[in-house]
């Protein structure tokens, strides 16, 4: 069990490390996954900082996640941009995974944009679909807010009947249409473990409990930022769609290659949600 006094002051730690080198705070938190760490190019940047220089940060051992976190102005909100996320089978608890949200929740952010890359579950997707999220389920085995509850940042038993913003969901359907962008689509998507790949024997067990799309990351962060109170839209890139009766070959290769070449139909999806957004 997580000491909860150790990460109260392990958050408060890199909660002072950036407030004291961070203009003003972030309106908007946006965290990239796998495949999709692009969208800072694309800001009016102030400052980045490494995750390894900043206190009690998780550092990231995936080769497709940069490691950093960047402040500036994108489409006219103030933004943190985390380019690449930790996950639950690189050896973290789900409360580490989280970490980076409960420290820009604390510094000012109210809404975040959590994305990520994804297996399809549903048969009417193909590769490229881009999904806003409309529920999710957890099949990671564990929780963020599990252990001793820190009320000044949430309450105990957060209410979850509508996970993501629906006004936030109806704007990036809206925005979508209206830019033209091809298959976005709404579903459930579902948080496992990892790192292995699904069976065909699991991916219609997936399919059976109600998941659109699967993946290994995002249900911590989320979780967090809804227990902080913040308003949340999860966009997630289906990278590959895999049918169980006729099951090929998973390549994580393949994955990040994917999410990259549908990468700047997300970005420009966010760039016009951001734009239009209300906060």
């Amino acid at each position: 069990m997580i000491d909860p006094i150790q990460h109260r002051r392990e958050v408060e730690a890199a909660v002072a490390f950036l407030r004291a080198r961070v203009a003003e705070p972030p309106e908007v938190l946006i965290q990239l996954g796998t495949g999709l760490g692009e969208l800072a190019k694309a800001m009016q940047v102030e400052s980045t900082f490494a995750y390894e220089d900043i206190p009690h940060f998780p550092r990231s051992t995936v080769t497709s996640h940069a490691g950093n976190l960047v402040f500036g102005m994108l489409a006219g909100r103030r933004t943190a941009i985390l380019q690449g996320r930790f996950h639950y089978y690189e050896g973290y608890s789900a409360r580490a995974v989280a970490f980076p949200i409960r420290v820009l929740a604390l510094l000012g952010a109210t809404t975040a944009i959590i994305t990520n890359a994804s297996g399809g579950l549903n048969p009417s997707f193909r590769p490229g679909t881009l999904m806003v999220f409309a529920d999710h389920i957890n099949q990671l085995g564990d929780n963020p807010l599990r252990g001793q509850n820190v009320d000044a940042w949430g309450e105990r038993f957060p209410d979850l009947s509508t996970p993501y913003d629906p006004q936030l969901r109806h704007l990036a359907h809206r925005l979508a249409a209206r830019l033209g962008l091809s298959e976005v689509v709404s579903g459930t998507y579902v948080c496992v473990p990892g790192p292995s790949l699904e069976t065909p024997a699991e991916t219609r067990f997936l399919r059976m409990i109600g998941a659109d799309a699967v993946g290994m990351s995002s249900v911590p962060e989320i979780l967090v930022a809804l227990h902080a109170g913040l308003r949340v839209l999860g966009l997630s890139v289906v990278a590959n769609v895999n049918d169980p009766e006729c099951f090929q070959p998973i390549r994580i290769d393949d994955i990040i290659a994917a999410a990259r070449k549908a990468e700047p139909r997300l970005q420009q999806l966010i760039i016009h949600i951001l734009a239009e957004l209300q906060v």
